[in-house]
């Protein structure tokens, strides 16, 4: 009797220690992947977050394959990528066993190293299937892009060769080239249309907004009525809150500035609070080397520095360029005088940065943002008023 009873505790205990284990791990993700070396490391990233997420987890490439596995509430999307390295395989994970089989190669352009995945064969996971099909309107498009771009190259070619601006100018009146405007500005009509049109047909799911964050690279106010569109399961869903959270994002006005310590470009750390004391304004400028806008407000920042650093204006920027040497390349190129910093860490989240140039301007006297939206002339004006 002792003895059965004995089997019996041993059994249940076994049961439970695999009941516990299926707990915690809702999917595995096994993969081989043809072009990378031992040990190369792989991380799995959130995607279409629209930022810059840190790996949730990482994976040894092993006897030429990897795995992954841990626990989904519901079907998740996620970047597959090599560490250190640009480029992503996408990829929905579900609540099973999924392989994945796909080749690598890679490469360098522009200074930076990349990763080009091809042939990719994922098995196990049908919500990934769904994501492609979902995804396909898409495809279209570059085609469509390079068409248009090839039967008015002979336009374009004249005007990028034109010896003078009068020269170029001239081209653009051209009946060739107001073809080519036509054209573009139909080829963009009937992206936002196909896009729309394909959110508002997965309105009523978590695919409206996922389709929403990997069909757009920001939100602005125009697509307020696209969410408003969205059934409340789709609003209230994972991708549903991203969604609105970028579209009505909370501001820092009349709110304490948050505290951040940031390197330059010799790596030298400043604290902002440091930055700022003996300061009366203070303008925390987010930029990057690739942003035209931000590039073409920067010598209105200059002429405003000219004017009031002497009298307590104080000027951060803080770069959001993940290529190091693009900065300090833009850097050498504007010649800014005051601290600029390497956004890490986080920093534009703490700021609720969605969009760039973004400036905060904060009153270093009690530390909190008076404003979020000056740019230009009306940021000038304010200062004028302020230092009056």
């Amino acid at each position: 009797m002792k003895r059965s009873i004995l089997g019996v505790t041993i059994m249940l205990c076994a049961l439970i220690a695999t009941a516990c284990a299926q707990t915690d791990v809702s999917y595995t993700l096994t993969g081989e992947i043809n072009g990378l070396k031992e040990g190369t490391k792989l991380e799995l990233i959130p995607g279409a977050t629209h930022k810059q997420e840190e790996p949730v987890a990482s994976a040894i490439v092993t006897n030429g394959k990897f795995e992954f596995s841990g626990k989904l509430e519901e079907p998740r999307l996620f970047y597959l990528k090599v560490a250190d390295y640009f480029g992503v395989l996408r990829i929905m994970l579900e609540d099973s066993e999924i392989s994945l089989k796909a080749k690598a190669v890679f490469r360098e352009s522009n200074n930076r190293a990349f990763v080009d995945f091809s042939d990719v064969q994922v098995s196990g996971s049908n919500t990934n299937d769904l994501y492609k099909e979902k995804l396909t309107f898409k495809d279209k498009f570059g085609v469509q892009h390079e068409k248009y771009y090839k039967d008015h190259d002979a336009i374009l070619a004249a005007v990028r060769n034109a010896k003078s601006k009068a020269v170029a100018d001239s081209l653009r009146n051209t009946d060739d080239y107001k073809a080519f405007a036509q054209a573009e500005k139909d080829f963009f009509t009937n992206v936002e249309k196909t896009t729309n049109e394909t959110i508002l047909a997965n309105k009523d799911s978590w695919w409206g907004p996922l389709v929403m964050l990997e069909s757009m690279s920001y939100f602005t106010d125009e697509q307020i009525p696209l969410y408003e569109q969205f059934s409340e399961a789709a609003k209230n869903s994972y991708y549903g809150q991203l969604v609105k959270k970028e579209l009505f994002p909370e501001r820092l006005v009349n709110k304490t500035v948050p505290e951040f310590t940031l390197a330059n470009r010799e790596g030298k750390y400043f604290n902002s609070l440091e930055l700022m004391e003996g300061k009366k304004y203070v303008l925390i400028d987010f930029w990057a080397s690739w942003c035209g806008p931000c590039r073409r407000e920067i010598p209105n920042l200059k002429h405003m520095y000219e004017l009031y650093a002497s009298k307590g204006l104080q000027i951060i920027s803080i770069s959001k360029d993940e290529d190091k040497k693009a900065w300090e390349k833009a850097l050498d190129k504007e010649n800014m005088a005051w601290p600029n910093l390497l956004n890490e860490k986080g920093v534009d989240d703490l700021y609720f940065v969605k969009t760039i140039p973004a400036i905060f301007l904060v009153d270093a006297s009690t530390g909190k943002v008076m404003d979020d939206k000056l740019r230009g002339e009306s940021l000038e004006k304010k200062l004028e008023e302020l230092f009056r």
